[in-house]
């Protein structure tokens, strides 16, 4: 073990998240682009779950969701989250703070018409997060949808399905060393809009 030198670059922190997503893309057994995404109320009182990151760059993580499920509902009240990404093959994880904004309508129309036709009707029959009385009322929902929009052509996107960008204000990069002598890194923006960081005590 070289105890002088960290293997984490101290600069470009969306750099190195791109160069890490891509080997877990290759190495992950499926969802390499799973993430854990931690919302609150306005009064603080937290919950997580995972979504799917969708795209990502200079401009944040974006990431789609039913706006009036409970997450949906936390990110309109208290517009900020925290991310995850944990990739068990790779014995690494990365987590990336920040405020959220909702992306234009042209982009979640975009996106939606990208989905595949039975995951845009799943999420029309969907009242995300509401109580359900069977699944069997849920199936009913999307067969009856299912075939009132093949007839239509087409699946309109519900109003209330949209997406976030998180724009990172903190990137914190773990990676797995023998011992549990790990090595982090924490990066933190700038006024200028540029990275500072430092390591962290594991």
């Amino acid at each position: 073990m070289n105890a002088d030198q960290s293997a984490l670059p101290d600069s470009d922190p969306l750099g190195l998240f791109a160069a890490w997503f891509a080997e877990a893309r290759e190495s992950e057994p499926n969802d390499a682009n799973a993430m854990a995404l931690a919302t609150a109320t306005p009064a603080g009182v937290p919950s997580v779950r995972m979504v799917l990151l969708k795209d990502y760059g200079d401009e944040g993580f974006t990431f789609y969701t039913n706006a009036q499920s409970r997450k949906g509902a936390e990110i309109l009240a208290n517009p900020r989250a925290a991310l995850l990404f944990h990739w068990k093959s790779l014995r690494r994880q990365i987590r990336i703070e920040g405020p959220l904004s909702e992306v234009p309508a042209s982009m979640a129309d975009e996106y939606f018409r990208s989905r595949a036709f039975v995951s845009q009707v799943g999420s029309a029959a969907s009242d995300q997060s509401r109580p359900l009385d069977s699944r069997a009322t849920y199936v009913a929902r999307v067969e009856e949808l299912e075939e009132a929009y093949t007839k239509a052509g087409k699946v309109p996107r519900p109003p209330h399905w949209t997406g976030f960008t998180l724009d990172p204000e903190a990137i914190e990069f773990w990676l797995d060393r023998p011992g549990r002598l790990h090595d982090r890194r924490r990066f933190t923006r700038t006024e200028g809009g540029g990275w500072a960081s430092t390591l962290l005590y594991p």
